[in-house]
């Protein structure tokens, strides 16, 4: 019996399109005074710098303004999915607060939803992930069906338990994908790296979901292949860092980074602005 044919979402669909969103990530997430942000604020607030047309008004000077977080942040479509179809097209502005209170409640359960979308949509592109493509496409297929659901089955969602059972998945992809390394695979899974000294490593094939690569030195690494699912690269450095063929690397992920012009990237993200504006 033959897989059902699926329409993979494209990439570049799950990115924030912030032209189509009425600004939910400026109201309905909360930020701390920090590194990151230059103020409190917080869930369900609009941030001072939201104009009426929902677009930021310093978004040029976010980073001289004490405003990195926003830069590295990405809904992966969400706020457009939640602000155009969930709601159809109704401005939280302008509906009832429990309108509001909803539409703020739905947007982070749908963003993690989308997220898992870009997941399941590269874990598909993987020819060597082909032994679990039939159970990809029928997750990719169920994961796309509950971001359609009305509001209050949004708000009601076991988000986990659906992330749960892809991530099952995405673990035996990994395995697929990185059998096919030649020589030995480190695996760093979970691993407290923050800070390490990785200049010019070999981690060709490497197990560092989830590892914690705040500060760490990849200048010139070789991450060829790599599971960087999770993988916290907060102010890495991957100047002259060889990224080809990773895989599960989101764009938020590869903003908080640092970088270069010679930094080789997987196809599906795009390099970062802030890392040509240092050279």
């Amino acid at each position: 019996m033959h897989d059902q044919p699926v329409n993979l979402p494209a990439l570049h669909d799950l990115r924030a399109d912030c032209t189509r969103c009425f600004g939910l990530c400026c109201v309905a997430l909360p930020f701390s005074a920090s590194a990151d942000f230059a103020v409190d604020k917080k869930a369900g607030k609009p941030c001072s710098h939201l104009g009426t047309d929902s677009r930021c008004g310093i978004h040029t000077e976010l980073r001289q303004r004490g405003f990195t977080g926003c830069t590295v942040y990405d809904c992966f479509g969400a706020g457009q999915q939640v602000s155009q179809v969930t709601f159809g097209g109704e401005d939280w502005r302008t509906g009832t607060r429990e309108h509001a209170r909803r539409m703020f409640d739905v947007f982070p359960v749908v963003r993690q939803l989308h997220e898992l979308l870009w997941y399941l949509t590269e874990a598909l592109s993987l020819p060597a992930a082909r032994p679990v493509h039939a159970d990809l496409r029928r997750l990719l297929r169920e994961t796309e069906r509950l971001t359609r659901q009305a509001p209050q089955e949004l708000g009601e969602l076991d988000v986990g338990a659906h992330r749960q059972e892809v991530n099952v998945l995405l673990l035996r992809t990994s395995e697929l994908v990185r059998s096919g390394t030649r020589g030995r695979k480190k695996d760093r899974r979970g691993a407290d790296l923050m800070g390490a000294r990785l200049k010019g490593a070999d981690l060709r094939g490497a197990n560092l979901r989830g590892a914690y690569l705040i500060a760490a030195d990849l200048t010139g690494a070789d991450l060829r292949g790599a599971d960087l699912i999770g993988a916290d690269l907060r102010d890495a450095d991957l100047t002259d860092a060889d990224l080809t063929d990773a895989f599960f690397l989101t764009q938020p992920q590869l903003n908080s980074a640092r970088g270069s012009g010679s930094t080789k990237l997987p196809r599906a993200v795009s390099r970062p602005v802030h890392w040509t504006a240092q050279l």
